[in-house]
Parts: C-alpha cells; sequence; structure tokens
C-alpha cells in the first residue's frame, strides 16, 4: 500500500526540518555567519508561523499518513491530523521560537564559545518535534515526536565550552529525559497490547468495546497503563512528583535553553498529555481525572514554595514554572465540558509573559541574584516596566490582566466541574505567588547607590549594543502580553 502526503498538513514541519539542513550546510561552507544564520533561522521559523496561519484560514481539518478501514475498524485513522488544538499549539510554539532566536542571538555575544551552526540545528529540529507533536494522533509518531523536543535540548546545554554547570545541567536533563522515555513506553507498550492500535482513535475504541478484544489482559493492566503514561509526561512537564530536575536544569544551562524549556517543551508535554487524555482514554476519565487532580494541586502548591526561598532569577522562574503547570493540569483534573480549552488558554497566555520574564532576564544580566535588578527602574525604565509588567502578569494582578483572565477561565472550569476542594487549593496558591512576584517586583523600584551592580549592561555600550536582538524580544513579548491583556478573546474565542 502506498500512502499520499498532503503536503499542506506537514508544511510548517517541513519547513522546519529543511531549513536545519539549511543551517548546516551554511555553517559548513561559509565561515563567520553568526549573523546569518541567525537570520536564516528566524526566517524558516516566521515562513513555518505562516504555514500555520495559512492551514488555520483553509477552514477544514487537514490529514495525512492515514490507513484503510479493515474489519475491526470501519473508519480509517490518519497519524497526523491538522485541527483546531493543533493549529493553537504550533502557533503558540513558534511565536515564542521567534523570540528564542533573537535571545540565543543575544546569547552569542557574550563569553563561552558556542558553535552556532549546531545550536541552530538543533533549535530548529526541537521545534519540528515540537510542531509535529500536537498533530500526531498515534503512538509511534507521538513517542517519536515527543524525543525530537527533547533529545536536541540537552545537547544545547552542554553546547557552551568549558561550562560545568552547562555539562552537569545537559547530564541530569539527558537522565530524566531517558527515565521519562522509559516510563512512558512502558506504558504505551501495555495500551498497545491491550487494543492491538497505535491510533488514539482506534484504542479509545478498543477500550470501550462491549465485547474485549481476544486475550486483552484485565483491568488493572489499564490502570497501571493509564498511570505510566501520565508518569511519563509528568517528567516533560516538571510535575511534582517528578519535578526535582528543574531547578538545577534551568540555572545551568544557557538562559535560551531555560526559555525553551519552560514554554516550548512544556507545551509539547502538555500537548501530548492533552491527547492522549482526551482522545485515546476518554472513556476513561473517571480513573485518570482524580489522578490529574491530584498531582495538580501538588505541584503547583511545591512549586510556590520553593520559589519562595529563590533569590536567583532564573530559579525562581523554574520554580514558577513549576507552579504554573499545576494550574494548566487543574482543568483536565475536573470533567469540565471545556477543560482542554481552558488548559490550553492558560498556557498560550502563560507562554507569552513568561518568555517575556526570561528576555528581560537575558537583557539585563547579573551575578545571579534578585538584588542585582535593584534600582533598574532608574538605570533601565523601559526593561524595569517590561519586567513589572510580566511579573504582574504572572501574579495575575491589574494591570497585568492577561495572567488575571488565565487564571479566571481555569478557575471557573474547576468551579464548573465540581472541583471545588481544587478551586480552594489553586486560590490559596494564587496568594503565594503574589508574595515572590512582588517582592521581586519592589526590587526594581527602590533607589540603590550609584555604583551600578555586577554584570549591569549599562556598563559599556558595545554590550549595550548587543542585547540589542534581547531588547527586540521584550517588545514582542511585551505587545503580545498586552495584547491578551486588552482583548483575551483572541485566544479565548479560539480555543473556546
Amino acid at each position: 500500500m502506498i500512502q499520499s502526503i498532503d503536503y499542506a498538513a506537514i508544511a510548517p514541519s517541513l519547513i522546519l526540518a529543511l531549513m536545519a539542513g539549511l543551517v548546516l550546510l551554511l555553517d559548513a561552507f561559509l565561515p563567520r555567519t553568526r549573523t546569518l544564520l541567525t537570520a536564516v533561522t528566524f526566517a524558516g521559523v516566521l515562513a513555518s508561523l505562516v504555514a500555520v496561519i495559512l492551514q488555520a484560514t483553509a477552514g477544514r481539518t487537514l490529514s495525512t499518513f492515514c490507513v484503510p478501514p479493515d474489519r475491526r475498524h470501519p473508519a480509517p485513522a490518519c497519524s497526523y491530523v491538522v485541527d483546531d488544538l493543533t493549529l493553537v499549539f504550533a502557533a503558540v510554539v513558534l511565536t515564542t521560537a521567534l523570540v528564542i532566536v533573537l535571545l540565543s542571538a543575544t546569547q552569542f555575544t557574550r563569553p563561552g564559545a558556542i558553535p552556532v551552526g549546531e545550536w541552530y540545528f538543533l533549535l530548529l529540529c526541537t521545534l519540528a518535534g515540537a510542531v509535529t507533536l500536537p498533530a500526531s494522533r498515534d503512538l509511534i509518531m507521538l513517542v517519536v515526536a515527543l524525543e525530537l523536543v527533547s533529545l536536541p535540548i540537552f545537547a544545547m546545554a552542554a553546547l557552551k565550552r568549558y561550562d560545568a554547570k552547562g555539562s552537569e545541567a545537559a547530564l541530569k536533563l539527558f537522565l530524566v529525559s531517558v527515565i521519562s522515555t522509559a516510563v512512558m513506553l512502558f506504558g504505551v507498550s501495555l495500551l498497545y497490547g491491550l487494543t492491538g492500535s497505535v491510533h488514539l482513535d482506534r484504542i479509545a475504541a478498543g477500550l470501550t468495546a462491549p465485547v474485549p478484544v481476544p486475550g486483552a489482559a484485565p483491568g488493572g493492566v489499564l490502570a497501571v497503563g493509564v498511570v505510566l503514561v501520565i508518569a511519563g509526561f509528568a517528567f516533560k512537564v516538571a510535575a511534582v512528583p517528578f519535578h526535582f530536575w528543574a531547578g538545577d536544569v534551568y540555572q545551568g544551562a544557557p538562559l535560551p535553553v531555560a526559555a525553551l524549556l519552560s514554554v516550548i517543551s512544556k507545551a509539547a508535554g502538555f500537548a501530548g498529555l492533552i491527547l492522549v487524555l482526551t482522545i485515546a482514554l476518554a472513556g476513561q476519565t473517571a480513573f485518570w481525572s482524580p489522578v490529574v487532580a491530584v498531582l495538580s494541586a501538588l505541584t503547583m502548591t511545591a512549586g510556590n514554595l520553593l520559589a519562595l526561598r529563590q533569590r536567583d532569577p532564573v530559579r525562581l522562574l523554574a520554580w514558577s514554572s513549576v507552579a504554573q503547570s499545576g494550574y494548566i493540569l487543574a482543568p483536565l483534573g475536573v470533567q469540565g465540558e471545556n477543560a482542554v480549552g481552558a488548559a490550553t488558554a492558560y498556557l498560550a497566555i502563560y507562554a507569552a509573559m513568561n518568555i517575556g520574564a526570561f528576555a528581560v532576564v537575558m537583557l539585563v544580566p547579573g551575578s545571579g541574584d534578585l538584588d542585582d535588578h535593584r534600582g533598574l527602574a532608574f538605570r533601565r525604565p523601559a526593561a524595569a516596566l517590561s519586567l513589572a509588567f510580566f511579573l504582574v502578569c504572572l501574579a495575575g494582578l491589574p494591570p497585568g490582566l492577561a495572567g488575571l483572565f488565565a487564571k479566571v477561565v481555569v478557575f471557573r472550569e474547576i468551579v464548573d466541574g465540581g472541583g471545588a476542594w481544587l478551586a480552594v487549593v489553586m486560590a490559596v496558591n494564587t496568594v503565594i505567588g503574589l508574595y515572590y512576584y512582588l517582592a521581586w517586583m519592589a526590587r526594581l523600584f527602590v533607589p540603590t547607590p550609584a555604583t551600578p551592580p555586577v554584570g549591569d549592561p549599562t556598563l559599556t555600550d558595545g554590550r549595550l549594543a548587543a542585547a540589542r536582538p534581547a531588547a527586540v524580544a521584550v517588545a514582542m513579548a511585551l505587545a503580545l502580553s498586552v495584547a491578551f491583556s486588552l482583548a483575551p478573546q483572541l485566544i479565548l474565542s479560539v480555543v473556546g
């Protein structure tokens, strides 16, 4: 059987894969091409985003890599499907990627030799996996796409030469990736063994069939498979109790890698989790929903409590990111009508404000202490005001209405779904989060002595000029956060 390929459906992923190959060729044959490679990578990501927009304007679901009906399955099944969920996740990933490319350009101007060609090749490979994953509708493609997201990231973490922290971060990330993949593959194999299919919709049909599949195992095996699959994805999104790696890896890796982990890798993990839970395991909601609710409560609580103790901005954002994972998981922990929409909306809004905070930290480097940002409003008022806005968005306070709207959407979905106890936990954690966000923001407006802190970029004009890509990244993230604050329907109408 020869399968036809719909190139319109796979265009965003195909563009990224082709650009990854082009970057390697340019790096091999053209010396000193840092600026060119940055421009080519940025153009490739932008072209892929345009392809996603064109798919959205087509107004129809695209699918490819399909298998015909058979004796047991009367309907065809496709491995790659482009629907509204796919488009939203792809848009979030690619928009964030534009910011990360700019942060990478700033990273290359700082001490420490990083091979530019390899960096952008690995980045584009990660993006290709992150765009492919939400379109995956079978277990094989889903696992392969998830590994395509994960494996290049720990290589990027170790690309900075003679950096002990980067090597340590890469090793920890590698071990976490291997463990999570092994756990997930064990769960995936059990689901396949129970149903005899890898396609998510056929797994759902097999698990809910009135006549058991011949040779099917008892229900206890299904429960083990579900728990293992959830655990595998929980590693990827740094959910408790699989969160232990986040602080050290975020701090040790180059800042663009930390930003990549906090948004793009997290988005890919949530996309895979949502697909498996809501399609393949749609008939087992009564079993996995309480498990996800408990994970959500533990994750947001542990993330916020750990963030309270941090004085390094990157570690604070790392544990804050763990807490945000708990908020995103919360709607999936109740059986609401729009749980997926609420989780997706929160993820999209979170991506804009969180990547903005990372961009400001890249723009205003320091020695790794929150006090390095003390008095920033008097030295760099634009950067200070931008960071303050991102922090109030993350806290869910006016004028950062984007974060407030995101939390209200999730909170309403939890209450409507009957998760009153989870709503109380979320409310308490939101109050806890206010402390460390506002404490960081207060430092920005506290006067300091005339001597700038260590690492302040205002010391030399050259360093200030080198940070211009990061300044553009801050502006892009700020524009998105302001847009979501003024018109939240931009995302809520899409996922609703």
